[in-house]
């Protein structure tokens, strides 16, 4: 009975790992005592799945920051900032690299796929000194080992390593970072033969970046890596883990053909068409690692689906060579369903968590060996089955509505020129108009009477009395500020995409479904389980209430659907793209409610929409056309004289800019002061943009506050190439987690800036 578990979460089913890492950070407690919590936590881990029946448990995959930095590390690959003086490094070299310290920034962070997860990106260059500085992996092995239990080691793969790094800063950026694998070869090698000294008896590989659109010498560095590797694998069985899509032919042909591997694992839910590749040729005698529960869902496994998938695989591997597996690690979801007391008994019937998955591929393992579980296979078939009939899930009238979207492609009847004539007569803003993001601090007095108010002890009128005090705080300080386009600052939210979903039909939430998405920071996205539609008015009578507190314009501040799309776990009944158009349908809604109340400019933030974008090009016009679409559903309705705004986190637009542009919004304002250079290269390389425009003028993750001079250095470097009368000036992102005392001196030296800008354009005149 063959099961393996690709990777566990490492937070704790509470978020352990979380208040251990902050408090250590905050110096409120010790190496020692984070290490406790580390041990612990791991050897919980290993116990469960050891108990559940699991035989290839994995090890190496829990991290204090993240696994890719972890590889780092191991390879000694420490950026000269960093003062490394060589030997193990420890946890403050391994922190100020994750986090920065006083003196020096931290490391890039991206996202890791097409996933929530953020992991720190290696800087190399040809002077990169590699050395075995980490012996996390072999120290981990023994620490499962001397519980009694034997586990697979997991390393991040030499290739994918060097494919998910950049160069360093002052290397070329043509640098071809594969021509490091001569150098770091030496160090994975020197890592297996301590493992297998060990005792280690098998060693994952994760090598995800082959299910990338890969060049013809991107594919041979894998050969070359693995042949090299091949004298080192001796007397070990390897298997190299690919995840998260189907893996192209070619990436395929090549992976099944490396030498000195025993094993491939494949992801059989993102990675549908990887079984008529496998079901055509599967190299004989190797193992087929099967992922075929999924891994970035919370969804129970439909087991008799999954086990005639695993019958017709038994054919084609062979019964010995079959391992059920998850998709991908399990970090991706939330950790344990019984910390779930508030969800009602129905729902979680549907659920499955880490810790449930883990039971699962057992089950499937065991059915498999012909030791079929009868009762937990017919339990989990009730449940897909009331899943299915379920009238919680199916809303006749949201599906005729959704279905009635094809025939039109939802664009507002005139041009964005006319229509920003039509608004600037309406709202007589001035050149280079001054705006901020959404969100302003949200202190601690506001956090308590929101907690309180949920707890039921302070009463609805003591809560609305106390949000409007706060919102009235904010005008107030906009209008002193000189500020032009206003916001109420969304004292009454908790989180951007839980505050909508809380009020829409078809979402579920959680207690402790908490995810990691970088660090100790976790995310707790809602469940949606059933067609969305939208009961009630959401944000009218806060709007409302804001601008009855000023003559300026205020902001209607919403999430878009695709962003709250991507940002949840989604229901895996239905495709993705109809679960958007319905969130859309339940958006437009609010939308014109917003526009019927007197708000004339509002705000939709489209903040994931590049973060949904498949990982193979030849999938990317359809996702963006459906997503870009859904945007335009939701203000396709309104009158020319109101503003459209819509807001992005930067992220690599240069490859999205014309469905940016197809989105259709009056005004956007982008997340860019990290990386101000590469979106405005966009528009010096002669992209024409006829909209309203406002790239960040400072980066608000960061408390410094920037100077005048700075702010008005920036502006001026965007009137380069960017039109004057469409150029708006606003911090990147809301200031929800700044201080006041950083935000009242950063937008003076913004409002500051900008008048002088408009003084030397009204003289140059």
């Amino acid at each position: 009975m063959a099961s393996h578990i690709v990777g566990y979460p490492r937070m704790g089913p509470k978020r352990e790992l979380k208040f251990a890492l902050e408090s250590f950070w905050d110096g409120k407690s010790s190496a020692d005592d984070l290490e406790k919590v580390a041990s612990d936590l791991r050897s919980s881990i290993w116990k469960q799945m050891s108990e559940a029946g699991i035989k290839y448990i994995p090890s190496n995959t829990f991290s204090y920051y993240d696994q890719v930095l972890d590889t780092t590390a191991m390879l000694g690959a420490v950026p000269e900032r960093y003062s490394w003086t060589g030997g193990e490094i420890g946890l403050s070299t391994y922190f100020s690299m994750a986090r920065g310290n006083a003196t020096v920034p931290a490391m890039e962070m991206t996202k890791w796929f097409d996933t929530n997860y953020h992991f720190i990106v290696p800087e190399l260059g040809p002077s990169t000194k590699f050395t075995y500085a980490s012996h996390k992996a072999v120290s981990e092995y023994k620490e499962a080992k001397a519980l009694g239990i034997d586990t697979v080691p997991v390393l991040v793969g030499p290739v994918s390593y060097l494919l998910l790094s950049k160069p360093a800063k002052g290397v070329e950026k043509s640098f071809s970072l594969l021509s490091l694998l001569g150098s770091i070869l030496p160090i994975y090698k020197e890592v297996v033969s301590e493992l297998k000294a060990a005792g280690a008896s098998w060693i994952q590989f994760d090598e995800p970046t082959l299910v990338k659109d890969l060049d013809v010498h991107e594919l041979a560095a894998f050969s070359s890596a693995y042949a090299e590797l091949e004298s080192a694998f001796s007397g070990l069985n390897v298997l190299i883990e690919t995840y998260f899509a189907d893996i192209p032919a070619e990436s395929y042909k090549t992976l099944t053909s490396l030498s000195g591997v025993t094993a491939y694992g494949f992801d059989l839910i993102r990675g549908a068409k990887t079984l008529d590749l496998i079901r055509s040729s599967f190299p004989s005698g190797k193992y087929l690692f099967a992922g075929v529960v999924d891994g970035r869902n919370i969804w129970a496994d439909d087991l008799a689906a999954s086990l005639s998938t695993l019958q017709s695989l038994e054919a084609v591997a062979g019964k010995d060579k079959l391992v059920v597996s998850t998709s991908c690690s399990l970090m991706h979801t939330a950790v344990d369903l019984v910390n779930e007391t508030k969800l009602d008994d129905e729902i979680k019937s549907w659920l499955a968590f880490a810790a449930q998955k883990v039971v699962e591929v057992n089950a499937l393992a065991k059915a498999l060996a012909g030791q079929k579980d009868e009762a937990y296979f017919a339990a989990n078939a009730a449940a897909q089955a009331s899943r299915r009939s379920s009238p919680r899930v199916t809303n006749e009238e949201v599906q005729k509505a959704a279905a009635a979207l094809k025939g039109s492609d939802h664009r507002r009847a005139t041009t964005v020129a006319a229509r920003l004539d039509a608004q600037q007569k309406k709202l007589n803003l001035p050149v280079l108009p001054t705006t901020t993001i959404g969100s302003f601090p949200q202190t601690v007095e506001l956090r308590r009477v929101r907690r309180e108010y949920k707890a039921k002890k302070i009463s609805e009128e003591e809560y609305i009395s106390a949000i409007k005090e706060e919102i009235s705080k904010v005008v107030k300080i906009q209008e002193e500020l000189d500020i032009d386009v206003l916001v109420h600052g969304e004292p009454e939210r908790n989180d951007m995409v839980e505050y909508f979903g809380e009020q829409l039909s078809g979402f579920a939430f959680t207690a402790n479904g908490w995810v990691q998405s970088y660090g100790s920071r976790c995310v707790k996205p809602p469940i949606i389980y059933g067609d969305v539609s939208r009961p009630n008015p959401m944000t009218v009578f806060w709007s409302k209430t804001a601008q009855s507190m000023t003559a300026r314009p205020m902001k209607g501040m919403l999430t878009g659907p695709v962003t709250i799309l991507n940002w949840s776990f989604v229901r895996n009944d239905q495709p993705r793209f109809e679960t958007c158009y319905q969130i859309a349908l339940a958006i437009k809604k609010e939308v014109e409610d917003l526009e019927a109340a007197g708000i004339q400019v509002i705000q939709i933030d489209e903040a994931a929409l590049r973060e949904g974008l498949p990982l193979r090009k030849s999938e990317h016009a359809f996702y963006l056309d459906w997503a870009v679409h859904s945007f335009r559903i939701t203000n396709c309705g309104v009158q020319d004289t109101t503003q459209i705004h819509t807001h992005m986190c930067y992220s690599n637009f240069n490859d999205i800019i014309h469905s940016i542009i197809d989105m259709d919004a009056d005004v956007i304002t982008i997340e860019n002061s990290r990386s101000d250079e590469k979106l405005l290269s966009v528009f010096r390389e002669g992209v024409k943009y006829g909209a309203g425009i406002g790239p960040g003028v400072y980066d608000i993750h960061s408390p410094r506050i920037p100077s005048t001079e700075e702010i008005a250095d920036r502006v001026n470097k965007m009137l380069a190439v960017l039109d004057t009368n469409i150029l708006w000036v606003n911090p990147d992102c809301g200031l929800k987690t700044r201080k006041y005392t950083e935000v009242k001196p950063a937008l003076t030296n913004m409002v500051s800036a900008t008048k002088l800008i408009r003084t030397q354009l009204g003289s140059a005149k």
